[in-house]
């Protein structure tokens, strides 16, 4: 019998997750894992209190503007608010994104600027993003800090 591996295994989770997500444009589902125990967890959805896009029954952020205009926090974001710096130091955040339609996962996921600003903030260490049922792009958060594409040349 074959055994999932470890890194699908909390990507799984993290896919389940999203499940909860009320965006009608991308479904996108977060966890944080340090030392083999999860932190925290977190999927898109409009801030406590407000309507969600599935009780308006239209989203922002599939019109133009994209992302800027969308009333939800993004997954990253609550799944950061959900934990204490200490629980995040050194820790590593999954990260699954599906189309609401199809269901199908998003391949090209990755954190926009302000949820990477809010991970290296956070100190965790690495990224982990599942691009297929079975395969992930793993992100040394390292690397953006270092290699700063917020910064136009």
């Amino acid at each position: 019998m074959d055994r999932v591996s470890k890194t699908n295994y909390y990507l799984d989770i993290a896919q389940t997750v999203l499940e909860r997500s009320t965006c009608l444009h991308g479904k996108y589902g977060a966890i944080i894992v340090k030392n083999d125990s999860i932190v925290s967890t977190g999927y898109n959805g409009a801030p406590r209190g407000r309507k969600n896009c599935t009780d308006l029954g239209a989203c922002a952020c599939g019109k133009e503007g994209g992302s800027e205009l969308c009333r939800s926090v993004h997954a990253e974001a609550n799944c950061i608010i959900s934990a204490t710096r200490e629980q995040m130091l050194d820790s590593t955040l999954y990260l699954c994104g599906t189309d609401a339609v199809t269901g199908e996962i998003i391949k090209d996921t990755c954190s926009c600027q302000a949820c990477k600003r809010l991970i290296i903030n956070a100190g965790i260490s690495k990224v982990i993003v599942r691009s297929s049922p079975t395969c992930f792009i793993s992100y040394n958060v390292r690397d953006w800090v270092l290699n700063d594409d917020s910064i136009s040349n």
